[in-house]
């Protein structure tokens, strides 16, 4: 479909003119001969692009603009004038034109401000999309009180520009709630820069951090900007602060004070506008009492403290999760949709999940791979989601009949998960017609994905 463009001018030679050469450009072109109809126009259909002559009979081309600007989707303006003057010019783009040309018109001038200004309006709408998008990627999923609190406080905070330090164990989204302070705050639409202090080794973290000169050390065959400077006017977030050195601690309490700081093997100084956001899995109070990170550096990072909760304290949010990445994988893979059955659910709900929300997701991925059926059930999970489900506890039996119910129950239990909850193995490992496998485990109160 063809960008649109809106002709606003009261000769009707240029009208005519510029909508001839627009179409044949490739441009859809309608034209108006007043400030009014303009806005009439724009109320009854999207323009992509708006040419606005300046001097207009009743309602002028500056009035026109500011009307222009008051809709819900301001549309991008050229102002076109035969009488222009630099306090014109001005004028109109302190009020929000795109640019302004003079007549008579030059054909080549006038194509190459219209096709500006629609780049211009593509990139907008990009940016838009894609921001969309992040701030999609970005969410935070669950409906647990602690995820409910934690999307609280990252909306109290995000705005604020204040520093923030993130706990949490490994696999529990710490990056996630960085990319969401980041998404709403004021920094949005500059860069977000990550560094993990764990992957990088000792003697090029500072080189990574502050960047580096040519020739500074060996193998710094040209130099480098550090990712401070990269982060200027945005965020710059410290992934496992707890494994960073003492030495590039200190400069890094250096940078929070000054946001200055000098690239390896150079004497001039870098300015920055930098939000730092922090990252750990480590008890820093305990790191700092073994003398492993200092104080001060805990001092500024910990200015607003986030906790993100393990897997299994908001075991609730397991379903949702679940749903969303069988959906994600689905989608990226090509895949039929998947669903979890109660039963599954059930086993998914009973596990620890060691490996948090990470693990949860490697473990979808698995099943969206491998998984024949749409309907995922409990012996499609891997075998490591049985090994390590909880026993029931073993109350004292009142009676031998109870006693042995349960040992019944608690030996049922076992061959269910040895054979992935396949219903026909474990009745040939146990001995029983699968019917008779049924009624022992209504009778039992075991039903399939219970412990």
């Amino acid at each position: 479909m063809s960008q649109s463009i809106l002709v606003v001018d009261d000769e009707p030679g240029i009208r005519g003119s510029l909508c001839s050469i627009l179409r044949e450009e490739g441009y859809g072109a309608d034209a108006v001969a007043s400030g009014e109809e303009c806005i009439e126009a724009v109320k009854a259909r999207p323009f992509d692009l708006i040419l606005l002559d300046v001097w207009l009979p009743k309602m002028d081309g500056l009035e026109t603009l500011e009307r222009l600007l008051e809709t819900d989707s301001a549309p991008m303006v050229v102002m076109i004038s035969g009488h222009a003057n630099i306090e014109t010019a001005v004028r109109a783009t302190k009020l929000g034109a795109f640019d302004f040309i003079e007549k008579p018109l030059s054909l080549e001038k006038t194509i190459l401000a219209v096709k500006n200004a629609l780049d211009h309006v593509r990139l907008e709408q990009e940016n838009r999309r894609l921001r969309a998008q992040l701030e999609q990627d970005y969410h935070i999923l669950g409906d647990s009180v602690p995820m409910k609190a934690l999307r609280q406080l990252i909306a109290l905070t995000a705005p604020t520009g204040s520093r923030v330090l993130v706990y949490g164990e490994s696999g529990t989204g710490k990056e996630l709630v960085a990319h969401a302070l980041h998404a709403q705050s004021p920094r949005s639409g500059q860069a977000f820069v990550e560094v993990n202090c764990a992957a990088l080794p000792e003697e090029l973290i500072e080189s990574e951090l502050f960047g580096h000169t040519r020739g500074s050390f060996t193998g710094a065959t040209e130099s480098k900007v550090g990712k401070f400077q990269k982060a200027d006017g945005g965020t710059l977030f410290l992934d496992e602060v707890g494994d960073m050195s003492l030495k590039t601690q200190a400069k890094v309490l250096r940078v929070l004070e000054e946001q200055r700081f000098e690239p390896v093997g150079s004497n001039e100084t870098v300015s920055v506008d930098v939000r730092v956001i922090a990252a750990t899995n480590k008890r820093l109070e305990a790191e700092i009492a073994r003398g492993a990170f200092r104080e001060d550096l805990f001092y500024r990072l910990n200015v607003i403290p986030v906790s993100v909760p393990p897997l299994r304290e908001r075991t609730e949010d397991i379903p949702i999760l679940a749903g969303h990445f069988l959906t994600e994988y689905g989608v990226a893979l090509g895949r039929r949709p998947k669903a979890l059955t109660p039963a599954a659910v059930g086993i998914l709900l009973r596990y620890p999940w060691p490996g948090n929300v990470r693990e949860l997701k490697n473990v979808i991925e698995r099943l969206v791979i491998v998984c024949p059926q749409d309907k995922i059930e409990p012996h499609h999970l891997p075998p490591e989601l049985y090994r390590s489900l909880p026993r029931p506890s073993q109350s004292v039996a009142a009676t031998l009949q109870e006693a042995r119910s349960a040992y019944e129950r608690e030996f049922i239990l076992r061959k269910l998960e040895e054979n992935q909850w396949n219903m026909t193995r474990t009745a040939a490992a146990l001995g029983l017609e699968r019917s008779h496998l049924y009624r022992k485990m209504k009778s039992l109160g075991i039903s399939a994905g219970t412990n």
